[in-house]
């Protein structure tokens, strides 16, 4: 009786619980990283605390653009560094939870599947 409500637990609430806790850690990464957002300001630019409009002659107009298109290039440059390390990580942790997922499924399985290869006598060290 203990053990079909382990394995109910097992199969129902524990697996729901875990694949909760797996996408909880995704959502979190998905935070972290923000891909979201650093794609609506791809070209916004990078740290620039005086990117309004300036007055004054012609050249000095021409040299407040150059700096603002220059940091723009840099905040892409960044942004995109980090849309493609985030990519990685998420992609990397998404199929670590399928993983996980997938050892959880096969965990209740293993002390049955350790009996047959006892009782077959098979070894791994006699290959």
């Amino acid at each position: 009786m203990v053990i079909v409500g382990l394995l109910e637990w097992w199969y129902s609430a524990g697996f729901v619980a875990r694949l909760r806790r797996l996408g909880d850690r995704l959502d979190r990464l998905m935070d972290y990283f923000s891909i979201g957002l650093l794609l609506r300001t791809l070209f916004a630019p990078f740290r620039q605390i005086s990117a309004g409009q300036v007055q004054g002659p012609l050249p000095v107009q021409m040299r407040a653009w150059a700096d603002r298109q220059f940091s723009r290039l840099v905040g892409a440059t960044v942004r995109l560094i980090m849309i493609f390390a985030g990519s990685l990580v998420l992609g990397c942790a998404a199929v670590y939870a399928l993983f996980a997922a997938l050892v959880w499924l096969v965990v209740p399985l293993l002390p049955i599947a350790g009996m047959i290869v006892m009782m077959t006598g098979w070894a791994p060290w006699h290959l």
